[in-house]
């Protein structure tokens, strides 16, 4: 090995001190910023206006909002990634991804394999149709072509109501797959959560739809999910919290939806 001169021995201590403060891998492997925060591996279904989409090749939407502003109040960093809607359940159930984030439905049976923070959404199905339809409630949709996206909470509610299975009952990629269907006729109705298709409806009044609202679909409640036993559901549900005393989820609410949110049903479901 040859001796390394002076001059540059001292240049490579000095290189080798400012790599030192440039980030380095925390115990578990992943990134840290040069703030000292662990960047956190986000994984989404960017097909979702307006919670989750694309514009101009970044996703953005309602739930990025939440999910950044959560994590920056929790002191991490947070890196969000477009995988699809059924790819996100198995890179959490796989631990490749830390969170996901995409208008997921808290319910008993995804509790068995995935942890939940508290509620951060308030939301209901509701049905999309083309103006003049005979269709004015959920009952109308018997015997009638329905377009859902697959695994979700409106394919959930048109089993219940037609019979799980039934050919009746289209299922697809994404709701602006279901869209295009119902649009081209190959379906009477849509049926989704109430955020989307209001938001479609609103910003294509060319296409003449209008959206049903009916009592028998229940309230859902949105929630970030993460790997059975995360350490740091924790920190997010104080977070999220923390954002609704202190006013930034009103604020992040009303720029998205031009409304005040239910602050008190979602404290009290959070509870």
């Amino acid at each position: 090995m040859k001796k390394i001169p002076g001059f540059m021995l001292k240049m490579l201590m000095v290189f080798l001190a400012v790599l030192s403060g440039c980030g380095t891998k925390g115990t578990d492997g992943e990134a840290e910023t040069a703030a000292g925060k662990k960047t956190l591996r986000a994984v989404t279904d960017a097909a979702y206006a307006p919670f989750e989409y694309m514009d101009k090749g970044k996703i953005v939407g309602f739930d990025i909002d939440i999910v950044k502003a959560a994590a920056k109040e929790a002191g991490y960093s947070v890196k969000v990634d477009h995988v699809g809607w059924d790819p996100i359940f198995v890179e959490i159930e796989k631990k490749r991804a830390d969170i996901a984030i995409s208008s997921i439905t808290i319910n008993d049976d995804r509790k068995k394999s995935y942890d939940f923070s508290v509620p951060y959404f308030l939301s209901t199905n509701k049905i999309l149709v083309p103006e003049g339809s005979s269709i004015k409630g959920a009952d109308d949709l018997k015997g009638k072509v329905v377009a859902v996206q697959n695994g979700t909470t409106g394919q959930a509610a048109m089993d219940a109501l037609l019979g799980k299975n039934n050919s009746n009952i289209k299922k697809f990629e994404n709701n602006n797959l279901a869209i295009m269907e119902l649009i081209k006729g190959g379906a009477a109705a849509v049926v989704a959560d109430n955020a989307v298709i209001e938001e479609y409806a609103k910003n294509n009044p060319d296409k003449k739809l209008k959206v049903i609202s009916d009592d028998t679909f229940d309230f859902e409640f949105y929630g970030i999910m993460f790997p059975k036993g995360s350490e740091i559901k924790a920190d997010f549900d104080q977070a999220l919290k923390k954002l609704m005393e202190n006013g930034e989820y009103s604020r992040i609410y009303k720029e998205r939806f031009g409304t005040e949110p239910d602050i008190a049903k979602l404290k009290a479901e959070a509870k």
